[in-house]
């Protein structure tokens, strides 16, 4: 395992100091904690608290700030942070207005929110949840539902926006749920990251092997495949998106997000096909955001994320935002 660390116990602390560091104006970690929370604190306003494992840098901590997130919690690598995490966060940025906190719908972040956020309303706070379930290719069949992923940081520009208006916590719910619904994701792999604490890689395939619809902590897909060109599968990738949503006639925010390891060249390129597929089956594109938004350390492939967009989430995708990962 070649990786630039240190104590494997300290990385999660560290990278969350690191950062908090590099942008002192605008971030503050709160003590004996890795909670990150703006330097100065949103008054009258609902506050916006995301929370999901380390290793999806720069989720969750990169998106504090102006006009997105209050707070972030990352738990250890792919781990959920912990209830007492999650509701110290939520007291940090507290007051009259609320807090509304978004999470991914994985089994331990869905407990462990739910937990905290009965703590907090036992202390008297206002708190409520929207989590975000934008994996087509897990199973609805479940119990759980399907999975989360790249989609949840769309879901935080639109929440924190809504919320830095000044309006109340049940219409910045209202609005991220009303986005959640028309926002559908899904991923591909083409090899593994290493997780520090194992030392070996968390998932295999052969050299000339892919696996799509694979989940962020490498859950996996629906389709192990040999590797094809960046048209051939973004096309498969699109057309069950397409399948799942009726996105005809609609406009949409695009999200190309690499997991890491994926040079932003290859995501560019897999962007020119999928503007002009979505021009094909009469599917406008509002904006594209092209990146390494929410990772999966140093894995190789990427998501594709539509997002269905009216006058008003456009309204709230435009406003601004200043934070280390994301200014706009």
């Amino acid at each position: 395992m070649k990786k630039f660390i240190n104590e494997l116990d300290n990385i999660e602390a560290e990278m969350v100091r690191g950062l908090v560091r590099s942008k002192a104006h605008m971030l503050r970690q709160l003590p004996d904690s890795n909670v990150v929370v703006r330097t100065q604190k949103k008054r009258e306003r609902v506050a916006v608290l995301f929370g999901c494992g380390s290793g999806h840098e720069p989720a969750p901590c990169g998106y504090v700030g102006y006009g997105m997130l209050d707070a972030a919690v990352p738990g250890s690598i792919f781990s959920s942070p912990t209830p007492d995490q999650i509701l110290k966060g939520i007291r940090e940025v507290a007051s009259e207005s609320g807090v509304l906190c978004i999470l991914v719908n994985y089994t331990g972040d869905v407990l462990n929110f739910r937990m905290a956020i009965q703590m907090a309303q036992m202390e008297g706070i206002a708190v409520d949840s929207v989590v975000v379930a934008d994996d087509v290719a897990s199973d609805t069949g479940k119990a759980t539902g399907r999975r989360g992923l790249a989609g949840a940081i769309l879901i935080n520009k639109i929440a924190g926006a809504e919320a830095e208006m000044g309006v109340g916590l049940y219409e910045v719910k209202e609005t991220a749920e009303w986005a959640t619904a028309g926002l559908r994701t899904i991923g591909v792999a083409s090899s593994p990251c290493i997780v520090p604490e194992e030392g070996k890689p968390s998932f295999e395939l052969r050299d000339n092997e892919m696996e799509v619809g694979m989940g962020l902590h490498g859950e996996p897909g629906v389709m192990r495949a040999p590797m094809r060109s960046a048209e051939a599968t973004a096309r498969d990738m699109l057309d069950r998106l397409l399948a799942d949503y009726k996105y005809k006639g609609c406009e949409v925010v695009v999200l190309i997000n690499g997991l890491g390891g994926t040079p932003v060249m290859e995501l560019y390129i897999i962007n020119d096909f999928v503007s002009r597929y979505l021009a094909e089956h009469d599917v406008e594109v509002y904006d594209t955001m092209i990146g390494n938004y929410m990772t999966s350390m140093e894995m190789k492939g990427f998501s594709i994320s539509l997002m269905r967009v009216d006058p008003h989430l456009k309204a709230l995708y435009d406003a601004p935002a200043r934070t280390a990962a994301l200014c706009r």
